[in-house]
């Protein structure tokens, strides 16, 4: 009889230590890292750019979910949100803050803390504006990708002369309340001064003023318009499009993307590319490097696209020797 309480005395007690073991063996397990993402714009406009972050973090071997966190925060267009959903992301103690297109993302979240990593994505240059004082060795919390799309505003300009020599006024559709406006204008404005055109600035800075800036192209007498390389157009495309369709105006614009579907041109980088590479950059602070030691990234391709058939809808030919030049063209 003896014998058998101690039997089951054993088995309870194998039995409770085979319960605790895996509960131990939790317990254990290191918390799942969380990354705090802070976009200007909304995500009904980002889920490109949401992809192709997921696709960098999976380079590092990161899946949403499964190694990784990732609380999102969106402004959605209204820059004085942003000091209130950074200071959220800082109170929660994410392992880093990416702040995607995100030059003014990045200040405000730099000006309130120092500690925790930033990796940033931008079209402009994050030393001129002040980011990092270099990009070999940005030192401080802050690293990123910066494909200086800002400063192609003049070879824009120069493919869009080339595509009409006899024009003498374009326009250029920017944001001027952002760091990026100031360079796009300048940029643009010495481009047509060394060719002996006229620009037209045309500001926007939510849908109704884009609506507003496009009513006003025949007042202006602009023969073509550049659009700047800001977040508030890379979301709007199908807003820029159709406007650009029903006004029937030559536009060149900075992304691929809105000549597949169905713009006139393009010049710039991948910014699909660059999103990529902002969760790469993610993945290895996650993986315990330090912004300091990580040079800026910059764009080495960058690609002309033009789409002929938009071409012949607006009653314009090609030249052969644009037609040459172009990495692509869509029929």
């Amino acid at each position: 009889m003896a014998s058998y309480i101690r039997r089951r005395k054993f088995l309870a007690t194998l039995g409770g230590a085979a319960v605790a073991w895996p509960l131990a063996a939790r317990a254990q397990q290191p918390a799942m890292p969380v990354v705090g993402y802070l976009h200007i714009g909304s995500s009904a406009e980002s889920r490109d750019r949401i992809a192709a972050f997921h696709r960098g973090l999976k380079e590092l071997g990161f899946v949403e979910g499964r190694d990784v966190a990732i609380e999102y925060r969106w402004a959605d267009d209204q820059y004085d949100r942003l000091p209130e959903l950074a200071a959220d992301l800082i109170r929660r103690s994410v392992a880093v803050i990416a702040a995607p297109a995100g030059a003014e993302t990045t200040r405000v979240v730099k000006g309130l803390t120092t500690m925790i990593p930033i990796v940033f994505s931008t079209g402009i240059d994050p030393v001129q504006t002040g980011l990092v004082p270099s990009l070999n060795r940005p030192g401080g919390n802050v690293t990123g990708v910066a494909d200086m799309q800002v400063e192609l505003g003049g070879k824009r300009l120069g493919l869009l002369h080339e595509l009409l020599p006899g024009a003498m006024r374009f326009a250029l559709l920017v944001n001027p309340g952002i760091a990026s406006g100031k360079s796009a204008i300048e940029d643009v404005q010495s481009a047509a001064s060394a060719i002996g055109k006229q620009i037209e600035i045309l500001t926007a800075s939510s849908n109704l003023d884009i609506d507003a800036a496009f009513a006003s192209l025949a007042q202006k007498r602009a023969d073509a318009l550049l659009v700047a390389p800001q977040i508030l157009f890379s979301t709007r495309r199908v807003q820029l499009l159709t406007l650009a369709a029903r006004h029937a105006v030559p536009t060149m614009y900075h992304q691929r993307e809105f000549v597949e579907a169905g713009g006139l041109m393009s010049y710039g980088s991948s910014i699909i590319d660059r999103e990529r590479q902002l969760g790469v950059y993610t993945g290895r602070i996650l993986k315990g490097e330090k912004p300091a030691d990580l040079p800026i990234l910059r764009a080495v391709k960058f690609e002309f696209v033009i789409n002929l058939q938009t071409a012949k809808t607006i009653g314009l030919d090609v030249p052969p020797t644009l037609l040459a030049r172009a990495d692509e063209v869509i029929e």
